[in-house]
């Protein structure tokens, strides 16, 4: 075993854990049932984790009221809900991951507060510790009552025993963390109160120490509580956070005050602390996009661990074993803790073990399944991973009879279809008409901060491979040669291409011709278009040296095929400017001449200098083929972009639900 070092033994309070590896908490949201126990979806997603080889499960959060502030159900768990219920259904789930040998703890919340997402909270005031503005909502939060704050301790201790009779091998609480209630407490800037709960930090952490107090009341000093916990939250104002390298005053937590509070909360009782950073008005903190650097809590844990005897688990984009053995040799953390990449592979951690961890599939930070989902929909999924969260209905079918399928077009879509159809025992067959198979991923991926699409391209290549599908590269195909290929249904993915703009001049590319190394691009450069696209690439040629001007029409960036979740669009677009991009919104490109773009701004007219224009300005579907055929031809299909441009997502998903169900 080549990383023995993950692979040893560690104690939480008297818990043993096999391994180094958590899951880390994610948000169950669509795994609970209307009684608050978990459903089957979320029992299956659990023990599929534990079935990959984690060492250490920590649920996503639950809830231990519904009074004080109001969930709707089915949402998430509840413990306290109908505690008959919850320990049913929990029961069945602790005992199937203790069959691996694997550990749980059930998350527990105090509540949202001040960051309630609006589409849960109904007509509902917001609490919070005082009277403070809500993150999301132009609404002032109402601060909670003692007797308020009294019954949630009491709730908690509830839960923890409801928990450990469901059989839980511990709890963590959520959270002195990410400006959830708890943390809302603990920061200044967001407490306000004058009682025995705010001022000095011993009274703003008080309603975290009466809670780990009251669950070992409830459920003995032995059963483990552990804290999700953020050092420094990196808030600039009210619904402003702060970039990595950025110089600004701290108004949240900073980490003097952050090493001071673990102190105390380990002095109170908690058995391991959850560390990472952020706060929600500095949301890609605590969610990191690809835009964020790998393992970025490592410092931040190992500064918690320098002044704690107790454990420190460490999660923040740790999908590279050999960084999570430096992590934990170097003691910055005793647990790694992987969320997404768990989400994107169940078996990463048996991976690992067996030395083929480049076989796993990557995570690649577009938070488009999982927060992105959670956000607007309340359900948590997968973007590279369809099977996540529907383990137990969407499993895949062996195939009844073997049928030969043409696949035209070898990009994510296409690649996806055939892997899913070899699984189930098809034929499937790829033409290609580049001299490779990844089709946007490989433009996609060029910059650094998108390095996981080229891994992604890699793993598809690998995988087809492995089940011997058929690919030929530099195939072009057309509805008379398709036809010609006995087959028993065509799959058309032939994906799609970037839309152009006829201002006849040679100085205007295409992104992807940029990025591929095509076309060089010059010292000045405007990008046409703020979408998704044209930002990435307008950020990486400033990263690369260029004089980068971004000039989109719309009165504000990311407003069409923008990422979905708001730590990826928010962050982009404060990095823009920070990194020396100057954005024009609001603005519309008259004429590419000899000097640049003359475009038109606020009713004026003005001149860019570039050397080089870059249009990002969307794609379009490519179906010429299914088109040709569909009225001809018995089972013809047309998935991904081919079918509808959208992202990297819905082109796996298309593929996914088609390929499983031929």
């Amino acid at each position: 075993m080549k990383y023995t070092t993950l692979f040893q033994p560690v104690q939480i309070g008297k818990v043993e854990i096999k391994n180094r590896f958590a899951m880390a908490p994610m948000g169950p949201l669509g795994l609970a049932d209307a009684e608050g126990g978990f459903n089957r979806r979320g029992i299956e997603y659990y023990v599929r984790r534990a079935q990959g080889g984690v060492g250490l499960i920590i649920t996503g959060v639950t809830m231990v009221d519904d009074v004080i502030e109001v969930h709707s159900r089915p949402n998430c768990p509840t413990s306290t809900h109908n505690p008959v219920h919850f320990v049913r259904t929990s029961r069945e789930m602790t005992e199937r991951i203790h069959a691996y040998d694997a550990k749980v703890f059930l998350q527990m919340s105090a509540g949202f507060g001040r960051v309630t997402i609006p589409t849960n909270l109904g007509e509902a005031d917001p609490v919070a510790p005082s009277a403070i503005p809500h993150r999301w909502l132009d609404k002032t939060c109402r601060p909670l009552t003692i007797d308020e704050i009294h019954h949630i301790v009491e709730q908690f201790g509830q839960g923890a025993y409801n928990a450990k009779r469901a059989g839980f091998d511990g709890v963590q609480i959520h959270a002195v963390h990410e400006g959830y209630l708890l943390d809302q407490f603990a920061i200044s800037f967001f407490n306000q109160r004058t009682d025995q709960y705010g001022g000095s930090l011993e009274n703003r952490l008080r309603f975290a120490k009466e809670i780990v107090e009251e669950i070992k009341k409830r459920c003995g000093q032995d059963f483990p509580v552990t804290l999700r916990y953020s050092l420094k939250s990196f808030i600039k104002d009210w619904r402003k956070g702060a970039l990595s390298g950025e110089a600004f005053e701290e108004k949240g937590r900073d980490i003097e005050e952050g090493l001071a509070a673990a102190q105390l909360l380990e002095k109170y009782g908690y058995d391991a602390l959850d560390v990472d950073a952020g706060c929600y008005d500095a949301w890609w903190w605590n969610h990191p996009p690809m835009y964020q650097e790998k393992g970025l809590y490592i410092p931040f844990a190992k500064k918690v661990k320098e002044v704690v005897s107790i454990p420190v688990i460490c999660a923040g984009r740790m999908d590279d074993a050999a960084r999570a053995t430096e992590a934990v040799q170097q003691l910055a953390c005793d647990i790694v803790s992987l969320g997404r990449p768990l989400l994107a592979d169940p078996d990463y951690v048996n991976k690992v073990a067996s030395d083929k961890e480049e076989t796993a599939r990557p995570c690649i930070s577009c938070q488009e399944g999982c927060m992105g989902r959670i956000q607007h929909y309340s359900s948590l999924n997968c973007a590279v991973n369809p099977e996540c969260c529907r383990e137990a209905d969407g499993g895949l079918k062996p195939a009844q009879r073997k049928k030969r399928i043409l696949i035209v077009g070898g990009g994510v879509a296409g690649c996806e279809a055939a892997r899913v159809l070899a699984l189930r025992g098809h034929e499937p067959i790829i033409y290609e008409q580049t001299d490779h198979l990844g089709g946007n991923l490989l433009p996609g991926g060029v910059p650094s901060f998108k390095e996981d699409e080229h891994r992604l391209a890699q793993w598809y290549m690998q995988e087809l491979y492995k089940l011997g599908v058929d690919v030929h590269l530099r195939s072009h195909m057309g509805p008379e040669d398709v036809t010609r290929i006995p087959s028993d249904a065509i799959i058309v993915a032939t994906g799609s291409t970037p839309r152009l703009i006829d201002f006849g001049s040679d100085k205007v590319v295409t992104a992807a011709d940029v990025l591929e190394g095509k076309v060089p691009a010059g010292k000045k450069v405007a990008v046409i278009g703020g979408g998704l696209v044209g930002c990435e690439t307008a950020l990486w040629l400033q990263e690369e040296g260029h004089d980068v001007t971004l000039v989109e029409v719309e009165d504000e960036l990311l407003v069409k095929n923008g990422p979905l979740c708001s730590a990826n669009s928010d962050m982009l677009k404060e990095l823009l400017p920070f990194k020396g991009v100057k954005v024009l919104t609001s603005t519309q490109v008259d004429k590419v001449g000899d000097e640049g773009l003359l475009v038109t701004r606020q009713g004026q007219t003005e001149s860019i200098p570039s050397d080089t224009v870059v249009l990002a300005v969307g794609y379009k579907s490519q179906a010429g083929i299914y088109e040709a055929l569909k009225y001809d031809v018995p089972n013809v299909y047309k998935i991904g972009d081919a079918r509808k441009v959208a992202n990297i997502m819905y082109a796996i998903w298309d593929a996914y639900e088609l390929a499983s169900n031929l």
